[in-house]
């Protein structure tokens, strides 16, 4: 386990346990250099403790990168409550969650994430002030994190295109909860063609429904044909059996950790395939909460998630310099600001 911590330069792990709330629970703080560690609550089933441990510590590390290429006064962290597989009160089960974060003493701020709610946050907050995004504050970062995964789309349609014309390119999601929903939306009014997936068939559905999407089997998403393929689900969609069945120009969307292995950003970068890594894409909703409780005004705060699509266009701009993949180059540039890395310069 310490390797791999000191692999990811991960600062602390902390582990809670609580039988009368059934809270198993791991919170990952990555870099504090830049602020109180930011990053949301995940809650999901896993295999193993292991796999638990493993996806905390990158998403952590993620959010370190994140907040820095955002330029955000924050730090990178990351929870996850491995979901029971019985029947639980949620509200004892996030109450229990607020009392370990609050244990931390304000290193680390928790928020929304996958299988949790604004709701359960407000349980949460009940407990601990060291939350940010709820139905009390009004802060749902679903919306502003789909506005950045949209801008950061066009600014890879500009670079690889021509253009950032978005009528008439066929672009496939994969999930469409609330982030790839509300992407759907914002794609939809573009003139966009959409091809969509989810484990739920009543959000195909209702997508297919509201934006004339075309619905296709989970299993189709990577191989299918699009200009742009947006995985808007879980992470670890591009792995080294996925990316030989590519047909896209374009690999851009919401879900963190979309590659299963960092080396495989070379891999789409000889394959001509445009790569928007996903820490920068998809910071939208962390900009929404890191600032708005700041008290920061919506029109700044849409300024600064509309930026997302800046900073990429100098990721692809560097990338193509240098011949380098672009999930290199943004690596290369955060860790200039996290540590000082002359390679980010």
């Amino acid at each position: 386990m310490f390797d791999t911590i000191e692999q990811a330069r991960l600062g602390e792990l902390h582990f809670k346990s609580d039988p009368a709330s059934s809270l198993q629970a791991i919170i990952a703080i990555h870099n504090t250099r830049l602020g109180p560690a930011l990053g949301g609550c995940r809650c999901v089933h896993y295999a193993t403790d292991q796999d638990a441990i493993n996806d905390a510590i990158k998403l952590a590390r993620g959010m370190s990168y994140k907040a820095a290429l955002a330029g955000l006064p924050q730090g990178g962290g990351k929870a996850v409550i491995i979901k029971p597989r019985g029947d639980f009160q949620r509200q004892d089960l996030y109450r229990a969650f607020g009392k370990f974060v609050n244990e931390l003493g304000g290193r680390y701020i928790t928020a929304v994430d996958s299988g949790t709610s604004l709701q359960d946050m407000d349980y949460v907050s009940q407990i601990t002030p060291h939350v940010a995004g709820s139905l009390r504050d009004g802060l749902d970062p679903s919306p502003c994190t789909a506005l950045g995964v949209f801008a950061g789309i066009q600014a890879a349609a500009r670079h690889q295109f021509g253009n950032a014309d978005l009528r008439g390119r066929t672009v496939a999601i994969q999930g469409v909860g609330n982030v790839g929903y509300a992407l759907a939306q914002l794609l939809s009014q573009a003139g966009a063609r959409l091809l969509v997936c989810d484990t739920d068939p009543l959000k195909v559905k209702q997508a297919v429904a509201e934006f004339h999407a075309e619905p296709m089997a989970p299993e189709q998403f990577t191989a299918t044909h699009c200009d742009i393929l947006a995985p808007c689900g879980l992470g670890g969609v591009i792995d080294r059996r996925s990316i030989e069945d590519l047909r896209c120009a374009i690999v851009a969307g919401s879900a963190n950790n979309q590659l299963a292995e960092p080396d495989l950003g070379q891999r789409l970068h000889a394959k001509g395939i445009l790569y928007a890594p996903d820490y920068v894409l998809n910071a939208g909703g962390l900009i929404q909460v890191a600032l708005g409780v700041r008290h920061t005004d919506a029109a700044s705060i849409q300024q600064r998630i509309l930026a997302i699509g800046d900073t990429l266009t100098t990721i692809f701009d560097r990338s193509r310099a240098t011949d380098t993949p672009p999930s290199t180059t943004a690596d290369q540039m955060a860790e200039a600001i996290l540590y000082g890395n002359s390679t980010g310069a």
